[in-house]
């Protein structure tokens, strides 16, 4: 029999369950405390919510935080885990509640507008495989996001983002947006990794010359 708090979470959109954590008076909250309250939406709940706050202003280091639960989760989905694991330094890691409430309230406003126009269709791109081919996409962009690039991480936190939305809403033109930013995403890291190499062979080749 399903848990009436579950139920009861089936009821509400992803910026009211949001709402209602930031909303809480425990001065603390812990991961696996927001895994349990995002309930049965968990695995994109979970994407919106560790990619989102990216588009903030965030600490140094924040991306990682943020992104390491992602390069954990993503791979359960790929093999058909149900809900997401996560160790116990991880899951009961505490969370500054006012940190996360300042961030949450933020995106909920724009998180509702999107609900406002979202619905089902092209729901094709969902189910065992599609969500396993999202899944496998956010891994990858999951690793991209704990590398410390300068501005880097914020194309591949909008495509998991909006992943997790898609997910939710089973909404396939968000999942298509979300490929489409992903494809930018890894050729801009491409590009930047190129201009890289680049960089540094012609390093070397000056220091041959001034050798020389």
């Amino acid at each position: 029999m399903d848990d009436p708090h579950d139920q009861q979470e089936r009821k509400l959109s992803l910026s009211e369950v949001m709402a209602e954590i930031a909303a809480d008076p425990d001065p603390t909250v812990t991961l696996g405390e927001i895994i349990h309250r995002l309930g049965h939406r968990a695995f994109g709940a979970m994407f919106f919510v560790f990619a989102a706050p990216n588009w903030l202003p965030m600490p140094p280091g924040a991306s990682t935080f943020l992104g390491f639960p992602l390069v954990l989760m993503t791979p359960q989905m790929i093999f058909g885990v149900r809900g997401p694991w996560l160790p116990d330094f991880i899951d009961e890691r505490p969370i500054k509640r006012p940190h996360m409430a300042d961030a949450f309230e933020k995106l909920i406003p724009w998180l509702r507008k999107v609900e406002k126009v979202s619905r089902p269709r092209l729901t094709f791109l969902f189910g065992p495989v599609g969500d396993r081919v999202i899944a496998l996409v956010c891994f990858l962009l999951a690793l991209v996001l704990i590398l410390p690039i300068p501005l880097g991480n914020m194309a591949p936190a909008a495509a998991i983002a909006i992943f997790g939305l898609a997910m939710i809403q089973r909404d396939g033109i968000l999942a298509l947006l979300a490929y489409a930013i992903s494809a930018l995403s890894f050729g801009l890291l491409f590009i930047g990794g190129r201009v890289a190499i680049d960089g540094v062979e012609k390093l070397i080749e000056m220091a041959d010359r001034m050798m020389g």
